[in-house]
């Protein structure tokens, strides 16, 4: 019998399920994404205040990354012996300092190193999510938690661009941080109020990543992975200056259509799991190749606004099915080792942030966000190629 997400080991869950405690993770996740979604949107004032160009200010996204890719592949062996509840209010405690560094960020490097802290937050976080859910509801209940953590992700995507944009040009940008900070706060009390205690579990060392790593289709899954995110954040970073200078859309424009994205993205996360029910990998290939056809249609034949409108929207709401058909495909080949195999993951997924957020700028600095999207589209076209040829979407028998 092949393990699915709702056949995961019972012993790894409860009988009885501690949904306030999902709530408070999706809370924590909520504020997160937000922070790490926020420089997309607030790009041109961030890089007009401290004096830089936006490619320079887009690096405040890939820093994030870098370092959050890091964290997770450390975390299980550097918190082996931390009570998994302490180490999610350490990160959402990180969360709040970060976003208050960078409030009050006089430069560049302020700038940076609050987003470093970030980072850190966000690869600890995102490394432990999986395996601590299913330690919280019962087995049969873990894909419903799942979809529910990934709503924190969701509602920061509707969140962050538009109402980041909209309320940075009322108040300014740096109260747009402090707002966010106010969520970690938030996430920080429910988390102490909610979480039970969680000891560690697994093996938790750097060998048990090589360990997982060598299992078959496991590799080439994560390189696909990569491909995907690191396709979609070279897009989604730098989309306002894409809408602004392209599009010529104004700022109550802009805020609209990343409001839409946010919007389909939410759908997107809703109807993922029907999608998944049909066909695991074939919906791991399909969303990126349809993303793939939109940065064509937005490279080629230069649409007018309404048109773009429906395509960003459309974006929004494939990348929306994107984490959880990874997600669940993480739950189905390795849930043995959900701990570690969240870290390789995650790992993946920062370093594909960074290197789309890092190879965007520059590309963005030379040729502008339409070379940007074209380059997104092939990375995008690649990855379902790769996806349909060698991706394995269930584990070997021997794991049943």
């Amino acid at each position: 019998m092949n393990p699915t997400p709702n056949s995961l080991p019972a012993a790894d869950g409860p009988e009885a399920p501690a949904w306030g405690a999902v709530i408070s993770m999706a809370l924590g996740v909520f504020g997160l994404v937000t922070a790490e979604f926020l420089p997309a949107s607030l790009l041109t004032p961030i890089a007009a205040d401290l004096g830089i160009t936006e490619g320079a200010a887009g690096q405040a996204v890939t820093v994030t990354a870098v370092v959050g890719m890091v964290a997770s592949l450390l975390i299980t062996s550097l918190a082996r012996n931390i009570d998994r509840r302490h180490l999610m209010m350490i990160f959402s405690g990180l969360l709040v300092i970060s976003n208050l560094m960078v409030a009050t960020a006089p430069g560049l490097t302020v700038l940076l190193i609050g987003r470093l802290l970030l980072g850190v937050a966000l690869g600890g976080f995102w490394a432990m999510s999986t395996a601590i859910v299913i330690r919280l509801v019962p087995a049969a209940s873990v894909p419903r938690a799942l979809s529910m953590i990934f709503s924190g992700v969701s509602g920061a995507t509707i969140v962050a661009a538009p109402v980041g944009s909209y309320v940075g040009e009322l108040a300014g940008w740096r109260f747009v941080f402090v707002l966010t900070a106010l969520l970690g706060v938030a996430a920080l009390f429910a988390q102490f109020f909610t979480l039970p205690k969680l000891a560690p579990s697994g093996t938790s060392s750097i060998k048990t990543l090589g360990t997982v790593l060598k299992r078959p289709g496991i590799a080439l899954g994560l390189v696909a992975a990569t491909l995907v995110f690191g396709g979609h954040f070279a897009f989604f970073t730098y989309l306002r200056p894409y809408l602004e200078a392209d599009i010529g859309a104004g700022i109550g424009m802009v805020s609209a259509l990343l409001l839409g994205f946010g919007l389909a993205n939410f759908v997107g996360t809703l109807v993922a799991g029907s999608l998944i029910s049909r066909s695991l990998k074939m919906s791991l290939a399909a969303l990126p190749l349809f993303m793939a056809l939109i940065a064509v249609l937005l490279v080629t034949t230069a649409p007018p606004l309404p048109l773009a409108a429906v395509l960003v929207a459309f974006w929004g709401f494939l990348f929306g099915a994107v984490p959880v058909a990874w997600s669940t495909w993480l739950a189905r080949t390795i849930p043995d080792e959900a701990e570690s195999a969240g870290g390789l993951l995650v790992a993946s997924i920062q370093f594909a942030i960074a290197m789309g957020a890092a190879v965007g700028g520059i590309i963005f600095d030379l040729s502008g966000a339409i070379s940007v999207f074209g380059t997104s589209g092939l990375i995008l076209a690649l990855a379902a190629i790769g996806i349909m040829v060698g991706v394995r979407s269930r584990p070997e028998a021997s794991m049943a």
